[in-house]
């Protein structure tokens, strides 16, 4: 099938044509015709299949006829990763140069000032993390009644970066009548709910079975010590035929370790992990794309949907916690039916884990041998839970030194001449003798001591603690009434002040007005 017969419009098979494309790939075949139709579509598909291709062309062409209103964007896609939602405005950005949609990036590490006059100017489509969307959504930047098309790519990822309570948040923010596009590379039984969940009467597309490696991918594992580890790395990077290659860590401190150890060894490493800033992110990784970078140490934030075109080898310096994990690292090679190889770095700590792998992928890892390093065996699950709880701090530095068994011994220690014994001295004077003491006087006898009364016990102290204060109260009112009489106090009562004891003086009679002038 060609891709004119999937009912894509002319400017975008012309864009197609442009990128020198002409057959679908399972993925796009099947899931482009329901998309659209307007269905719902629940996608399962491994990375490398042309996933992302699968709904960027049939949306360019639904969103071709309308126009965005200002902060109400026309469609959402949401992705768990930085690198991955860039992957997705390139795609747009190829797909789409012959349309007029705009387009609004909203991620982590960069300023609002930028996203917001996108948002106020009106956006066709919109690519986001959901923490920069929900931060921007409580700002009050953007309105979401207005989606579409609502797609969520890479679910499983999300899920395990646990962005699902996020997702919810977002979903019920959306209306109720849309598109939605549910992609995910495995489908265990939390995917399946939230599937269910959030799709309406979904057409289900299932290209290869969940988390099967390609058979592109050419697969080995080397068993050696953990401080034999970087030896190996070096020995297959310089006896295989490394164009250019991943080499995943587990933990993120771990990467800039082993960057630092092999740019010291003469490798042209980089790094990229999830503790850079985006702008050093974005560097590394166009550096890398660009060949300016041969090898890039990275954890799995780069696992998951980067396409780098003709990558030649994965390695993987740690085994990975999650079997599933383990195809989509190896997945980043073999792409676009290129040949790729990709090597595992066991220690004999890995083997729950390797078998985890052997049981998903169904069929063993062959296991190859270094020249120089001795072979070494998995240890049984109790020896490898001892062994971790012992910690692995202690092996990151033993990477470049050389085997115990190889160091040098020490230079056994010179034995001590025996002490001379020392001579008895003659010289001493004796002792002399002290003058004797008075003797003590005779105590008079003491008086006996009063018993002490038993300690009270601590629950007792507890319980005296927590008594009511009411018989407190009591006593204390008690108290007050003896001091006080039953007779009423009338005036002063017993006391009489001092000034009223005074005897008042009388004033003279005032002779009435008449008697005076009779006088006169």
């Amino acid at each position: 099938m060609l891709f004119s017969e999937l009912g894509l419009g002319p400017d975008v098979l012309r864009a197609i044509e442009d990128k020198g494309y002409t057959q679908p790939t399972p993925i796009q075949e099947q899931a482009i015709p329901w998309v659209l139709q307007g269905r719902d579509v629940l996608g399962c598909a491994q990375t490398g299949t042309g996933k992302t291709a699968s709904f960027t062309l049939p949306m360019i062409s639904i969103l071709a006829s309308g126009r965005a209103r200002a902060r109400m964007p026309r469609s959402l896609i949401l992705e768990p990763t930085r690198e991955l939602a860039a992957q997705v405005a390139e795609s747009f950005e190829t797909y789409g140069k012959h349309h007029k949609l705009s387009m609004a990036l909203l991620i982590g590490g960069e300023t609002f000032t930028e996203q917001v006059k996108r948002l106020d100017r009106g956006v066709d489509v919109l690519i986001a993390t959901p923490g920069r969307l929900i931060d921007l959504f409580e700002r009050g930047n953007i309105m979401l009644n207005d989606i579409k098309v609502f797609v969520i790519d890479e679910a499983d990822r999300m899920l395990d970066m646990g962005f699902i309570p996020d997702i919810e948040r977002i979903v019920s923010k959306l209306p109720k009548l849309r598109q939605t596009l549910f992609f995910s590379a495995t489908m265990p039984p939390e995917i399946r709910r939230l599937a269910d969940a959030f799709l309406s009467n979904p057409k289900e597309v299932t290209v290869a079975p969940p988390a099967s490696p390609s058979e592109t991918v050419t697969q080995a594992m080397v068993l050696v010590h953990e401080e034999d580890k970087r030896k190996a790395l070096r020995h297959l990077l310089r006896t295989e035929d490394v164009k250019n290659a991943f080499i995943f860590c587990n933990r993120k401190r771990d990467v800039a370790i082993l960057q630092k150890s092999l740019e010291s060894h003469g490798f042209n490493a980089g790094a990229l992990h999830g503790d850079m800033v985006q702008s050093k992110r974005t560097e590394t990784l166009e550096a890398f794309k660009k060949g300016e970078i041969t090898l890039l140490v990275c954890s799995d934030v780069a696992a998951r949907g980067l396409d780098v075109q003709g990558l030649s080898h994965v390695f993987n310096f740690d085994v990975p916690v999650s079997a599933e994990d383990y195809v989509h690292r190896i997945g980043r090679t073999g792409r676009a039916g290129r040949m790729g190889r990709a090597f595992t770095l066991a220690s004999p700590l890995d083997g729950k884990q390797v078998s985890a792998i052997g049981r998903l992928i169904k069929r063993e890892i062959p296991l190859i041998a270094i020249d120089g390093l001795e072979s070494a065996e998995f240890l049984s699950e109790d020896e490898a839970r001892r062994g971790r709880s012992r910690g692995r701090g202690k092996d990151k530095e033993r990477g470049d030194r050389a085997p115990r068994a190889e160091r040098a011994e020490r230079p056994d220690r010179e034995e001590r001449a025996p002490r001379e014994e020392r001579q008895a001295r003659d010289d001493r004077q004796p002792r002399e003798d002290r003058p004797s003491r008075d003797e003590r006087p005779v105590r008079e006898d003491r008086q006996p001591r009063e018993e002490r009364q038993p300690r009270e016990s601590l629950a007792a102290t507890e319980s005296r603690r927590q008594e009511p204060r009411r018989d407190r109260d009591r006593d204390r009112r008690r108290r007050r009434d003896e001091d006080e009489d039953d007779t009423p106090v009338i005036g002063f009562g017993d006391h009489m002040p001092a000034f009223m004891l005074r005897s008042a003086r009388r004033p003279a009679p005032i002779e009435s007005t008449e008697q005076s002038s009779q006088e006169g």
